[in-house]
């Protein structure tokens, strides 16, 4: 499948799902196309995954920004996790929030958040980091294999790979994924070297275990234009060694 192809296929699942969630009346924005959806139930996604042993033995974890995944934030720092949020489209050198329990000045609910994030948390480099225990991303789409797309910026799959050029991405790291029900698609999902599989999708109903999910090995340059790199600190930096 050509790169255009591709792109129009995963758009086409993207679209479906959009259209599902809209028709459902499940998510809180007044238009979740072109947006990870704010799905109503992260709450319980979120309770759901914090009784599962891969996150009760998680002591730090990775998280994106997006509010479908404010309650899994909170509830990590309020359980004494240190929290890695991505600063939103990666744009400082230093392109994650460093969210210590120990440190904060907020309560962990509005900590979690991101704007609160920017105002009282350090922002640390890549190379700053320890081993992850866990990842959580958020997905427009997923299916139980464990294929999943975004809104199509490409930030997850760029967080992921320069974590794990860093090391910081282990066999043991688990990649998690909260989403509404209707996100779980039963649809193909086309898939590129590049594309971040999950290993565990928790909705407020279940916890889904992924068989064999794909895990791209670095960053592929190949992938990224010039643009892409120049407007990604902690990318440009490292095309420049």
């Amino acid at each position: 499948m050509g790169a255009n192809s591709l792109d129009r296929a995963k758009q086409a699942v993207r679209a479906q799902v959009w259209d599902a969630l809209t028709t459902a009346d499940a998510v809180h924005d007044a238009s979740v196309h072109g947006r990870i959806p704010n799905f109503k139930g992260a709450g319980q996604a979120a309770a759901r995954l914090a009784a599962l042993p891969a996150w009760q033995r998680a002591t730090l974890v990775k998280a994106v920004p997006d509010k479908a995944q404010l309650p899994v934030r909170a509830r990590a720092l309020e359980e004494g996790k240190t929290v890695y949020m991505a600063v939103p489209k990666l744009a400082t050198l230093k392109p994650f929030y460093l969210l210590d329990p120990a440190a904060l000045t907020v309560p962990p609910v509005e900590a979690a958040a991101s704007r609160t994030a920017a105002a009282v948390a350090p922002t640390v480099e890549v190379d700053a980091l320890r081993p992850l225990d866990l990842i959580i991303l958020g997905s427009v789409a997923v299916n139980r294999d464990g294929a999943r797309v975004g809104k199509g910026a490409g930030y997850s799959d760029i967080e992921f790979a320069l974590l794990t050029e860093a090391g910081l991405v282990t066999p043991e790291t688990v990649v998690v994924t909260t989403v509404h029900r209707l996100q779980v698609t039963g649809t193909l999902i086309p898939t590129t070297e590049h594309d971040v599989g999950v290993d565990l999708i928790v909705t407020p109903e279940e916890a889904i275990i992924c068989p064999n999910p794909h895990r791209p090995s670095g960053v592929d340059w190949s992938a990224l234009t010039a643009e892409k790199i120049a407007a990604i600190p902690a990318l440009a930096a490292r095309a420049g060694t």
